[in-house]
């Protein structure tokens, strides 16, 4: 199935992010972060050196065509034949971003896609813009659906539907050295901690520090890093013990070069509710149901899983793709 992209505005080639090691705040929405640990094996980091292809020749996973969830699909989009998918990219792998050509967009959001289109029988046509524009984009009705690393939350219920295909964990990413992991905020008490400003991550971390020192322990020394240069160079110098962000991108530095590790994993939704990344449709668009049967025809024969073990985002796996579950509940 060929794809074809349309990008507005024009986003950084991959060579650049590459060199600059990456920014964090870039298409995962920065409310999304959470204090319930995902699971024990998340604490560990990814092998040295692991190459990944940044080529434009991806020779993605594709999966078969399935007539009986195809015909779930609205008649509109049937006869147009294309599914066109809205999403972020130059930000974050291994998200979505451009291959070495500054030109072809690549990383799991793309290929998660993909094989949703090969299920329901549609070439998919992916379309790149900021991200608040993803939301203009469905409003309006000129893309179908959003496939940008987009957190389920009780506030966008209203406006939008949801079929899950991911879990929304945030990491601790420390030096591949490190002897110590994180289960919860005593294990950064007295320890000094980056963080981005302005995102639920932070809310995080001081919060812990304040359970902290209620409970006579030593606060975070929680440092502020708004580039990834930065965060990077702190932690390979020893002046950092560790930096919380979203989990895929700790997972992707820490595979790829092996100068890190996840030393802790926790969901995106905040204690008691593990948060959910979901296909986005502008809500009773009629498109959800047939989104939702094909990411379960997907993870029950196995190509959910590839794409997302090609990713190193295996532990982000969902049993089960859900219609707008219980999301991430409104902020005050």
């Amino acid at each position: 199935m060929r794809s074809h992209l349309t990008r507005t505005p024009r986003a950084w080639g991959v060579a650049a992010l590459a060199a600059l090691g990456l920014t964090l705040a870039g298409c995962a929405d920065p409310e999304d972060g959470g204090t319930e640990p995902a699971s024990a094996e998340d604490a560990t980091g990814g092998q040295e050196g692991q190459e990944v292809n940044l080529s434009p020749e991806q020779d993605r996973i594709t999966t078969e065509a399935v007539p009986d969830i195809a015909a779930l699909v609205p008649e509109e989009i049937r006869e147009r034949g294309t599914l066109e998918v809205i999403s972020s990219a130059g930000t974050v792998p291994p998200l979505m971003f451009y291959a070495t050509d500054d030109e072809t967009v690549i990383g799991v959001e793309t290929d998660i896609a993909s094989i949703v289109a090969d299920v329901l029988d549609l070439e998919v046509r992916y379309h790149v813009a900021d991200w608040a524009n993803i939301f203009v984009g469905l409003d309006s009705g000129r893309y179908d659906v959003g496939f940008s690393n987009i957190t389920v939350t009780e506030e966008r219920k209203e406006k939008y539907d949801f079929a899950t295909y991911r879990l929304d964990n945030i990491a601790f990413e420390a030096r591949a050295d490190a002897d110590w992991t994180v289960e919860g905020p005593e294990d950064v008490a007295g320890r000094s901690i980056g963080v981005s400003s302005g995102t639920n991550q932070e809310a995080i971390l001081v919060s812990w520090s304040e359970q902290n020192e209620a409970a006579g322990l030593e606060p975070t020394d929680i440092r502020y890093f708004q580039n990834s240069t930065d965060y990077y160079l702190a932690l390979s110098s020893g002046r950092l013990d560790a930096y919380l962000g979203p989990n895929p991108s700790a997972v992707y530095h820490s595979r790829t070069t092996g100068e890190s590790k996840v030393i802790g994993s926790f969901s995106g939704a905040g204690s008691g509710l593990q948060g959910e990344i979901a296909a986005t449709t502008q809500r009773d668009n009629g498109l959800i149901e047939a989104l939702h049967a094909a990411l379960n025809e997907t993870i029950e024969n196995g190509s959910h899983g590839e794409v997302l073990d090609r990713w190193g985002l295996s532990d982000e796996a969902v049993e089960t793709s859900e219609i707008n579950p219980p999301g991430l509940p409104p902020t005050d």
